[in-house]
């Protein structure tokens, strides 16, 4: 009985776990690698046979834990995915939009190849490959065991972390002996709407956990709606749009919510009926699946509001823009308005038109409300950024950038430790997995050091004897990609260049001493660095 880290190891994506017992190998997850956890080699597949799978577990649907289905089925892979209800409904649109990025991507690289003679490329996957990985599912509900094979059963728990999203525990049997496994999933956060909180374990010998946030205390959620609608009141009092990055699944479903709530109560004055518009195809099938299985998996405020006949997430005022052309008109409308659209780390999708639109203009706001990776156009908005680069052009930053804080749907510090310390009896070994480095590390520290478990922070490939609870094969960390995207330090200088270039503009009308100075400085500058 085996178990190898094929991805989240010490990395925050990429979820892939192989759990060998009886004869059969079973993939815990099988998501895709995302902003600085891309390695070199990545498009060749895997470091297993995928037509050697027999099963996959799994947790959810997000890309991050789901995203080479696609490319498991295109290397071969003819198994069952086993996993909730929610979960299969979620990934048979969400990996279509994953397949649609991969051939979109290609086909930019290719077009811009051919101008430098270099080989095409070929997407990670395509869309046929994820109608037809889509096939494969097979759902079930909570808490029913479900034999996948003598000697291996699974049952899937609510960890409140997305619709239909999972804790799974396995029941690995081989010699005789039975070994049971909680793998964690995303844990999520406390008092989210819409979802519940995370059921909590309470047997296992072994425990893979997340340690996305093992390092930070998130702000109270309850606080949430309240800020949220500070921030609408001033941007439609300014005569702005408030533009909301959002993921489209999970964390748009949530703001909905919130707004409408916010336009129930009247929290926000003088605007009556402010118009509020989803701009992401993505986001709107998800929100028609929400609405279409999302009473099995509410909380009991939200299924409360069905039982009276009100949908949690829909309003007066809602619209959603599904062609291009919708899109296009939405800045065409004057109407101050709140814009919620993907990507949430604004790398892609419309949202980048509506912040070319609406950066520039001091009346609007941008709003970011989820995890933001460094290497990303978020990141440098936050961290002070004047001006930026989106589709060719300069855009000047005037708008007001704001983030809310108390929105994420993993839990944080206190959140992991009372995860943790629900289990009765002392755990064989912990593995701590879905965290960078050196949070991966610290967290595993912290286990050791407060519960006096056995924990570890496996590296990529490194692979246990469950029956004997030792290390058999070390791992190692692969090397990064280097077709990522200029780090942030990088970023930081091209905004100085930009800056730099409106500073000479403004020396227009100063001394002719001053400007020579400046020039002597510039000219040291490009001797030292050139």
């Amino acid at each position: 009985m085996y178990l190898t880290f094929y991805g989240a190891a010490r990395e925050v994506t990429g979820s892939c776990f192989l759990l060998e017992v009886m004869g059969k190998r079973v993939l815990i997850d099988c998501g895709l690698r995302q902003g600085t956890d891309v390695f070199d080699g990545e498009d060749e597949g895997f470091l297993f046979n995928a037509e050697q799978i027999d099963y996959v577990i799994l947790t959810h649907a997000h890309i991050d834990h789901s995203g080479r289905l696609p490319l498991l089925y295109k290397k071969g892979f003819r198994g069952k995915i086993v996993t909730t209800t929610a979960t299969a409904k979620l990934c048979s649109i969400m990996l279509l939009d994953s397949a649609h990025i991969q051939e979109s991507d290609a086909e930019w690289r290719n077009r811009k190849g051919q101008r430098s003679g270099e080989y095409a490329v070929q997407p990670l996957y395509t869309t046929e490959d994820a109608e037809k990985v889509s096939r494969l599912f097979c759902s079930y509900e909570y808490d029913r065991t479900v034999e996948l094979f003598h000697g291996c059963k699974v049952v899937f728990t609510d960890a409140g972390h997305l619709l239909g999203s999972a804790s799974v525990t396995v029941y690995a049997t081989e010699e005789d002996v039975t070994k049971t496994l909680v793998f964690s999933g995303d844990i999520g956060n406390s008092a989210q709407p819409l979802l519940n909180d995370p059921v909590y374990l309470k047997k296992a010998d072994y425990i893979v956990m997340e340690s996305t946030y093992a390092d930070r205390i998130h702000d109270p959620a309850d606080e949430s709606e309240d800020r949220l609608a500070e921030v609408i009141q001033s941007t439609l009092d300014a005569g702005g749009n408030l533009v909301i990055p959002s993921f489209a699944v999970g964390r748009t479903q949530e703001i909905l919510y919130f707004i409408r709530n916010i336009k129930k109560l009247g929290k926000v004055k003088g605007h009556d009926g402010f118009p509020v518009v989803v701009d992401s195809p993505l986001a709107v099938d998800a929100t028609n699946i929400f609405a279409e299985i999302g009473e099995r998996y509410y909380d009991e405020e939200a299924r409360d509001l069905l039982a009276k006949g009100i949908n949690p997430i829909g309003f007066d005022g809602l619209t959603v823009s599904i062609s291009s052309d919708d899109s296009r008109m939405i800045n065409e409308d004057e109407t101050p308005k709140v814009i919620i659209s993907a990507s949430g780390m604004c790398e892609a999708g419309r949202i980048r038109h509506h912040l070319k639109h609406n950066l520039w203009r001091r009346e609007s706001t941008i709003l970011f409300v989820g995890y933001q990776a460094v290497d990303t156009l978020v990141h440098a908005l936050l961290n002070g950024a004047k001006r930026v680069r989106i589709f060719g052009d300069d855009i000047a930053v005037n708008a007001r950038i704001r983030s809310l804080n108390s929105t994420s749907s993993h839990a944080d510090r206190m959140g992991l430790m009372k995860w943790l310390d629900s289990f009765e009896d002392r755990p064989e070994r912990v593995f701590v997995v879905h965290g960078g480095c050196d949070n991966a590390e610290k967290w595993a520290d912290d286990v050791r050091k407060q519960f006096g478990y056995n924990a570890v922070a496996p590296l990529f490939s490194e692979s246990y004897d469950l029956l004997k609870n030792e290390r058999i094969k070390e791992g190692y960390v692969p090397e990064r990609s280097k077709r990522q995207t200029p780090n942030t330090v990088y970023k930081y200088l091209l905004e100085s260049g930009g800056r730099i270039g409106e500073l000479i503009k403004n020396f227009s009308g100063r001394t002719n001493s001053e400007t020579k100075r400046f020039t002597r400085e510039l000219d040291e500058l490009f001797k030292k660095y050139s």
